[in-house]
């Protein structure tokens, strides 16, 4: 069975049919339309993380600057006020964060307030993924 038929049936079996491989991408396909907007939501939720976590740091820096000046920065010494010794702060220890005051994931400004609302000592927001204030999920404001 050396002749002709059988170069035929060894051709035939040495690679995948165009059906085959559309097949294969269509599967693909589903399941990066399944996974991408489950990796894209975790990816939005993260950040949101991010942001609460610096607020967190904020808020230990500024407490132990209280320590030591005695008062919180002033709404307009804001946050600088951990990294560069403000004006008329004689007591300053600093700098009370390691390097200079981070954007917030989506690369705006941290927004600082003091004394804060509802009669916190300082307030220190973060307007989300549009940075405009209000907003619900990605764009929702995050705060201490």
């Amino acid at each position: 069975m050396a002749g002709p038929l059988a170069s035929r049936v060894g051709k035939a079996q040495a690679g995948f049919t165009l059906l085959e491989l559309l097949v294969v991408i269509v599967i693909i396909g589903l399941l990066a339309a399944y996974v991408g907007p489950k990796y894209f939501a975790q990816l939005g939720r993260s950040e949101q993380t991010v942001a609460r976590s610096q607020i967190q740091a904020f808020g230990r820096a500024l407490n132990t600057y209280r320590l030591d000046v005695g008062a919180f920065p002033s709404t307009q010494e804001g946050l600088t006020a951990l990294v560069e010794r403000p004006a008329g702060a004689t007591r300053w220890n600093g700098p009370y964060m390691e390097r200079a005051i981070p954007l917030d994931p989506w690369g705006n400004a941290y927004h600082y307030r003091a004394p804060g609302a509802n009669g916190q000592d300082f307030e220190i927001l973060s307007y989300g993924k549009d940075g405009v204030q209000g907003g619900e999920g990605e764009s929702a404001d995050i705060g201490n």
